[in-house]
């Protein structure tokens, strides 16, 4: 690196959703020169474009603790970013469907979530508009949604604050590891950083592939729908025991549909489409779950990447054989999560130890490193 250290940040981080800027905030905060690189606009990734959906009830039991802290961050944010608490309930319709709703929320509920399982007369007492067959149903008082348009704008302003440099339209196209740092050319021209962390949501795999890191990384291409706006009938946040479903009625009476159903594409090629078939199951398990949408026209349907791994746990940690880079990616429910787990790397970075443990990338089998060798084998904190 010929840069000169005058030139040159502590932190350079690809990616500017809520785990990047979060991390980014971080870092800053603990006295480094940081800058941030994103391909579009803050938050306009996987963070700017999910349903909004804040639910303790669908977070997996071995995350519940950060999902926890990291709901503290959209609360605490408020009307900034149009958070909701609303209640939330999960239902069932078929006595497999109960059975399955009753272990996986008592295990919840166990993890710290304030879950209670509810009978289907009550459910139905505090929310008339539910369908009559439902079976079983649990409720979680936290439970609610932000407004995840105004999730850019928001991290736009903090980054801001805190003097961190943001550069938006900036394509990460090469990195460059030398021994007293790394070297990424974009558009504008070279950024030179002493630390690398990599928090690209689903393009993260290609941008670890620059670094000669192969991270076995599958994305879905989530659907989510908006109606358009109609009669109040719905105050709580709505969901299945499948988990295909989330269901909310906004202030001005527009319905936000989604549940992870399938669209079309990949990172490769730019934004998913959406198709046509599996939106209309959405829709059709919405319409079951509150009758009273077969009356309600759909507006607008989109797509939006999520990244996992096979374990379906965060990668978070050092990136494998790379000397100072880090990657962060593949947080499942990262849209509640991410606040959270975003600082615990920028500590981990910055020489503290977490607050909570983080997920070792190594564990991940199919890692090779940049020497084509396999990485170690690590371990899932609570696993």
């Amino acid at each position: 690196m010929s840069a000169t250290s005058a030139n040159r940040y502590d932190l350079l981080v690809i990616g500017a959703g809520i785990m990047g800027a979060t991390a980014a905030l971080r870092a800053a905060q603990g006295g480094m020169r940081v800058i941030v690189v994103e391909r579009d606009v803050a938050g306009s990734g996987a963070s700017g474009v999910n349903a909004g959906t804040l639910s303790l009830q669908i977070k997996r039991v071995g995350l519940m603790r950060y999902a926890l802290r990291g709901y503290e961050w959209w609360r605490e944010a408020g009307e900034a970013v149009g958070f909701k608490r609303t209640g939330g309930y999960t239902l069932a319709f078929t006595a497999s469907e109960q059975a399955l709703l009753e272990e996986r929320m008592t295990k919840k509920r166990d993890a710290g979530a304030p879950i209670e399982l509810v009978s289907p007369a009550e459910a139905r007492a505090r929310e008339p508009a539910l369908s009559d067959r439902v079976v079983g149903a649990s409720y979680c008082a936290a439970d609610g949604y932000a407004d995840s348009t105004r999730t850019g704008p928001y991290l736009r302003g903090l980054l801001r604050a805190a003097n961190v440099h943001l550069h938006e339209h900036t394509l990460a196209r090469s990195i460059d590891a030398g021994g007293d740092g790394f070297r990424v050319a974009t558009p504008g021209g070279p950024i030179d950083a002493r630390r690398l962390l990599i928090a690209s949501g689903a393009w993260t795999a290609s941008v670890a592939a620059m670094l000669g890191v192969t991270l076995p990384i599958n994305v879905r291409v989530n659907t989510v729908s908006v109606t358009e706006p109609g009669p109040r009938r719905l105050h709580a946040a709505i969901g299945h025991a499948t988990g295909l479903l989330t269901l909310k009625q906004k202030a001005n009476g527009s319905y936000l549909i989604g549940g992870g159903w399938q669209g079309r594409g990949s990172p490769a090629t730019g934004r998913g489409e959406v198709d046509g078939e599996t939106l209309l199951q959405n829709l059709r398990l919405a319409r079951f779950a509150v009758p009273a949408l077969a009356h309600t026209r759909v507006l607008r349907s989109w797509t939006g990447f999520e990244a996992s791994v096979a374990d379906h746990y965060p990668l978070a940690g050092v990136l494998p054989g790379v000397p100072n880079a880090y990657v962060l990616a593949c947080v499942r429910g990262g849209y509640t999560i991410g606040p959270f787990i975003g600082p615990l790397v920028a500590d981990l970075i910055l020489g503290r130890e977490p607050e909570l443990p983080l997920f070792d990338p190594t564990r991940v089998l199919a890692v090779t490193t940049r020497d084509g060798s396999r990485a170690a084998d690590g371990r899932v904190p609570g696993k």
